[in-house]
This record gives C-alpha cells, sequence and structure tokens, in this order.
C-alpha cells in the first residue's frame, strides 16, 4: 500500500481512507444543523441566518417547488450570484431527488436558452437584474416556471435602500399576470404550502450538473452525483483540520463553479462553518469581508494578485486567517510571495498561500500541498480517498517517476460523466488494468519520489516550439519578476519554421506603461533569457492594457490564440497550424 501511495506518510493523523455516508447534499446539511444550529451558517453582506434556520429556508423553499410540481429527477436551473437564494434553492431542489443545473448569471440570452434545452429543465432561478435576457430564452427553451428573486430581499436595511436607490430601482419589474414568472419572495418564501418530505434517493444519483469552462467551444454539461459532493466536503474538511474553531470561510468564488460550490459553499455548510457570501468578486468588496473574521480564503491566482493590490486588503487584520488556497491556474510565485508577505505583516502569522488541483470533472479540488509543506512548482499530493497516477501519452501505462504524462484520478469524487455524450464519456473514464475506472484529465503532469505532483498546465496549453516543449505557466513566472510587470499571458502561435513561436502578452505597472515599446520588449525577453533556455524565451512581447479572462477569472489564453490566428489570416501568414 505504501508503494502504491507514496505520499501516505505526508496525512499525520488524517484518516487516509475515509468511510463514506452515502447520503444527500441535503441530509449532510441537515446533520450539521442537529449539531451547529445556533451557530451562523452564512452571512451575506451582514444580513446573518443560523443552520436552524437556513435549515427552514430550504424546506420552505423545497415545499413551494413541491407545491409548483418538481418532481424527483427533474432538473432546475440555478442562473445565480453566489448568495442566499441561490444556495438555499439548491438544497431545496437536493431535498426533493430533483437535478440542480448550475450556470453563469452573467450568460447570454443564447447561452440560457443552449444550458436550459441540454438540462431540460422545468424551472429555473435567477434575479430581477436578468429577468428581459433571462426570461425570452427560457421560454424557447421550454422551461415551464422561472423564479425570480431581488438582491435587496436579503440585504441588511441600510445596504437594501441604498442598493434601491443605484441600482434596485433600475430593474425590471416582476410581471404579475405571466403565469411563467413565478415571485420568488412573495410565492416561495412567504406563502405557506404543504410540507414536502424528503426523496429517497441513491447518493450515487446525478444531482447537479456544472458545465465545462473555457472560451472557445461547446460547453460539455458535467454529471456530479449528492457522493461526489459528500465526499468531497469530507475530504477537504479533513485536509485542513476544519474544526468548530477553524471552520468560516471566505466564498469569494462563484456557485456556478465547482470551486466555489463544492468547497466554498458545500463543504463549509456541511461541517457547521460560516460560508461569507460575496456575491461578486471585487478586491475592496472582498476586503471588507475579511472584517467577518473568515479561517479560511480559497481563491484563484488573478483573485490573490488583485487582493495584493488593494489597499484595504493591505491595511486589514488578517490574524483570522489559518490557511489559504489558490487553484484552477498556476499560482505565480511572485504572486505568492506578495500575498504572503502582507499577511504576516497583518497578523496572519505562519499562513501560506498553498497551491492545489482540481477540475470540474472530480467536483473541484482534489490535491493540494499539505499544510506546513511546501515544495517548488508542486499542486501537493492527492486528498484522502484520492488515487492519482502518471501515465504515458495515449496509454494507460503508467510513467515512470519524474517523466511527464496525463494526468489520471480514480477515487468518489469523479463524475459520472458527460451529459448525454457517451463517447465523450468513454474517452475521459477508462478502465485500466487493476480493474478500476480512471478519469484521464488531459493534464500534462510529473510526480517525484514523495508522490507530489507537479502541473505543467494543459497539454492543449503546451507550446510545442522547433519540436521542444514550452511551458507557458514556466515563462509567465519569468516575467513576473521583472520590476515592471503587472499581468502577462504566454501563447503559441503559427509558425511556418518553428511551427509555434512563443509569444507574450503584457500589460505593465502604471508607472512602466509609457515605455512601452520595442525597448521594453526587448528587456523582458532579455529577462526571460537569463533563467529559461531559449527555445523557451518568448519571441515576441505585445503591450495591452488588460489579460482577457474567462467568466470564473482565469486567463483566457484561447482568446488571445483566436485573436492572434484571425490577424495571421488577415495579413496572409496563417499557416494552417493549429496553436497552444
Amino acid at each position: 500500500m505504501h508503494e502504491k501511495k507514496p505520499w501516505l506518510k505526508f496525512y499525520g493523523n488524517v484518516p487516509h481512507e475515509l468511510n463514506f455516508p452515502k447520503i444527500s447534499m441535503y441530509e449532510s446539511v441537515a446533520l450539521a444543523v442537529s449539531d451547529f444550529y445556533d451557530r451562523v451558517a452564512y452571512d451575506f453582506m451582514g444580513t446573518k441566518v443560523t443552520y436552524l434556520e437556513f435549515k427552514k429556508q430550504i424546506d420552505q423553499c423545497a415545499n413551494a417547488l413541491a407545491a409548483l410540481g418538481l418532481k424527483k429527477g427533474e432538473r432546475v436551473t440555478i442562473s445565480m450570484p453566489t448568495s442566499p437564494p441561490g444556495i438555499i434553492c439548491f438544497y431545496a431542489v437536493n431535498k426533493l431527488g430533483a437535478i440542480a443545473s448550475m450556470i453563469h448569471p452573467l450568460s447570454t440570452e443564447s447561452e440560457i436558452e443552449f444550458y436550459c434545452k441540454i438540462s431540460k429543465s422545468r424551472f429555473a432561478l435567477t434575479m430581477d437584474m436578468w429577468l428581459n435576457t433571462f426570461a425570452p430564452a427560457a421560454k424557447r427553451a421550454g422551461v415551464e416556471k422561472l423564479l425570480i428573486c431581488k438582491m435587496q430581499d436579503y440585504l441588511p436595511a441600510h445596504l437594501a435602500k441604498l442598493y434601491w436607490l443605484k441600482a434596485g430601482r433600475k430593474n425590471p419589474k416582476i410581471p404579475t399576470n405571466d403565469p411563467m414568472i413565478v415571485d420568488w419572495k412573495k410565492w416561495v418564501m412567504k406563502t405557506e404550502h404543504p410540507q414536502a418530505l424528503r426523496a429517497d434517493v441513491n447518493a450515487e444519483d446525478l444531482a447537479v450538473i456544472l458545465y465545462s469552462g473555457g472560451t472557445t467551444g461547446t460547453p460539455k454539461g458535467i454529471m456530479l452525483s449528492n457522493y461526489n459532493f459528500v465526499t468531497e466536503g469530507l475530504m477537504c474538511a479533513n485536509w485542513v483540520g476544519m474544526n468548530p474553531e477553524y471552520s468560516d470561510v471566505l466564498a469569494m468564488l462563484p456557485i456556478f463553479h465547482g470551486f466555489g460550490l463544492g468547497v466554498c459553499v458545500n463543504t463549509a455548510l456541511s461541517n457547521g462553518g460560516k460560508c461569507i457570501l460575496v456575491p461578486m468578486f471585487e478586491a475592496d468588496l472582498a476586503a471588507k469581508m475579511i472584517k467577518k473574521r473568515p479561517n479560511f480564503m480559497i481563491g484563484v491566482p488573478t483573485l490573490y494578485e488583485a487582493l495584493t493590490k488593494s489597499k484595504k486588503f493591505n491595511k486589514s487584520d488578517l490574524s483570522c486567517l489559518f490557511a489559504c488556497f489558490s487553484g484552477a491556474d498556476t499560482l505565480p510565485r511572485v504572486v505568492k510571495e506578495r500575498f504572503e508577505a502582507i499577511v504576516e505583516r497583518q497578523g496572519g502569522k505562519g499562513v501560506k498561500l498553498l497551491e492545489g488541483y482540481g477540475l470540474t470533472e472530480a467536483v473541484t479540488a482534489i490535491m493540494a500541498m499539505p499544510m506546513g509543506e511546501y515544495r517548488e512548482g508542486s499542486i501537493g499530493i492527492p486528498f484522502s480517498s484520492m488515487l492519482a497516477k502518471v501515465v504515458k501519452k495515449g496509454t494507460t501505462e503508467e510513467a515512470p517517476v519524474g517523466e511527464e504524462g496525463e494526468l489520471c484520478l480514480h477515487g468518489p469524487a469523479v463524475m459520472l460523466g458527460y451529459l448525454d455524450q457517451p463517447e465523450e464519456t468513454a474517452e475521459v473514464l477508462q478502465k485500466h488494468s487493476d480493474g478500476k475506472i480512471w478519469l484521464h484529465t488531459g493534464d500534462v503532469v510529473s510526480m517525484d519520489n514523495d508522490g507530489f505532483f507537479y502541473f505543467k498546465l494543459r497539454e492543449k496549453r503546451m507550446i510545442k516550439s522547433s519540436g521542444m516543449n514550452v511551458y507557458p505557466a514556466q515563462v509567465e513566472g519569468q516575467l513576473y519578476k521583472h520590476e515592471a510587470v503587472d499581468e502577462c499571458c504566454v501563447i503559441g502561435i503559427p509558425d511556418v519554421e518553428q511551427v509555434e513561436r512563443v509569444k507574450a502578452f503584457v500589460v505593465l505597472k502604471k508607472e512602466f506603461t509609457s515605455k512601452a515599446g520595442p525597448d521594453m520588449a526587448k528587456e523582458l525577453i532579455t529577462h526571460c533569457r537569463k533563467d529559461l533556455i531559449k527555445w523557451s524565451c518568448p519571441r515576441e512581447v505585445e503591450f495591452i492594457n488588460e489579460i482577457p479572462k474567462t467568466k470564473v477569472g482565469k486567463i483566457a489564453f484561447t482568446e488571445l490564440q483566436k485573436r492572434e490566428i484571425e490577424r495571421l489570416r488577415a495579413e496572409g501568414k496563417y499557416t494552417g497550424e493549429k496553436a497552444g
């Protein structure tokens, strides 16, 4: 067993093989209520609700949904920011044995129609500000009932008034004569309905649909079970030693994403923690929420980078912090060091920003750096009960220690498959010679002798330049060391001689913007050549005002690739090779 899991010695007192209960997410929260009924379950901009009150809200919503006719196995689209109605509805849907399809609240009309259609949603929930976009798309997709809530209904009185004056009064009014539209506050949460019983569900049946990210291509629906989420929550809690003294999470990530829903929300609420809900990520707003004394911060690199630049965060009392984790993208060392220095200076003694790894096909985080451990460039070791290995590209054969290959995962967090896409599911969920089903992630990694994994980024992002592998994260890390660089993104663009040519897009810090030009580009290339081999260094640097981001704040490198290919086509220089 030790040979199969070389990382076992790093777990300490944490049980490596956990006995997971076969229960629903609703039952998991209900169990937390029995132990922590008078503790705060969520704090939304100052509105605090105890676990007992939270369960009553969930049950009230479930009663209303059942009265509308929602049945076990049916689908509900939830298109909400990280806010009380979104999580109340999520657990209410789960209580009835229905399936929650989680989508971005800023989705376009065509995207809304697409998501509602492929999920076959009967009902949907969104906010009044998006009514005019959502309603026509939902009607075309066959949605029967559209629940509409208002932000101000869950804000403290003074903030509700301020919100109404600034934005709320401009939002569309909820129609009273449209049989499709249901007023969340009046009919769902305030009207008495017959009590709905908890559905008898198989914990391993489909419970949640999340969608693959990215900026190009058609998103895939990722099917996840109650068991996936319950085990994820327990593994995360065990990993950080979550207990009644250290259990409060700053939930800055969106609930349409596995990272926000699985770690920030479900892990906290399944383990008696306080979920500090932040409806949108804005650095100063997040810094303001630090006053609520969270013990854990979980985010993506761009989020931590923004916090380091926030004057409010730089002045905050950070002694409450116990652990901070970054995932979803490579964490530049300079961002890690800046963040840790601020936390140390502001009272967070010994707190480190630890890197982890996850993907929606396994809910989200499934490995991280152990508490108190640090290895340069490592994403850590697998959580308890998750297995990971490196296989040679295009095979199921395990690669030798230290050799790069594709990361494969096995364990209770691995998805059921892709929604209505059996061929795509079969490509990534494969039975190996050990008889286990392994998830082929498509991510290139290596593993050292102690079982620590090192992420080289997704294979589709790896650049092939003159026959050599170039990893953009490595080049970006070098660029970030230069005093003038604020943000950067490195891509491969088609090239006749090199197949792909390394190009860097750079946002300069304000005090250096006047120096944008050929001399600064040459300086940055020279800077890269100090520590990187020649073929990894940018051949070209372009200065831009802003790096494009995906909806979850990850750098949208594919958007930059698309721009470059369009430019080359316009200039008649496109080689036909696919970049990235």
